[in-house]
């Protein structure tokens, strides 16, 4: 989003021209603010924005003062980059951010689950998941058959204590939230093994 018209369409673009495709309205993979905009400012929008996502934000301002710089920080932006830009550096940022939000990504089956705002989705529907439902869906989107002590490994390397009846309550829950996905069925125990996905 951009104050200035020319600037809005020479960054439509640049980004096109890279592989981008801009648009004016979330949903999106990352959001460029600018601090002027029509209506509301990019403070208020990025406010909004960080209401309900965790999508990368990067703020391109003529606005240099430092206080406009913390403030876009305050209000929960990645990245603040100065007018004029140079367009190598401007394009270097975007694929950093979205390289970095997409890593915390996995997909396997129908399944996508976020690392980092610990939930998992199919079809439309989300589900909010504990850390420990995080970790053991992540180790079996990851392998796909997962021993037993895999499993309560990965939750160590967190910090997470578990033993075998935890992980069976965390089983249990996380088959009913696949379940409330559509997704019945999905985590399989094999017998004197562990489970797979």
């Amino acid at each position: 989003m951009e104050d200035d018209e020319t600037i809005k369409k020479e960054l439509a673009a640049l980004l096109r021209a890279n592989g981008y495709m801009p648009v004016d309205e979330p949903p999106c993979r990352l959001a460029l603010l600018d601090i002027n905009m029509p209506g509301e400012n990019g403070y208020e929008v990025c406010r909004r924005l960080r209401e309900s996502s965790d999508v990368p934000v990067i703020f391109l301002t003529a606005r240099d003062r430092a206080e406009d710089e913390i403030l876009a920080f305050g209000v929960g932006a990645d990245d603040y980059i100065k007018k004029p830009y140079n367009s190598s550096v401007l394009l270097a940022r975007i694929g950093r951010l979205i390289k970095r939000k997409d890593s915390s990504v996995i997909t396997a089956r129908d399944l996508t689950l976020s690392l980092s705002d610990m939930t998992v989705s199919r079809g439309g529907k989300k589900a909010e998941l504990t850390k420990n439902e995080t970790r053991i869906l992540f180790c079996l989107m990851k392998k796909e058959l997962c021993s037993r002590e895999e499993i309560i490994e990965e939750l160590w390397k967190e910090s997470l204590y578990v033993d075998e009846n935890t992980l069976y309550v965390n089983i249990s829950r996380l088959r009913e939230k696949l379940r409330g996905l559509g997704a019945e069925g999905y985590i399989r125990t094999v017998r004197g093994v562990g489970y797979r996905l």
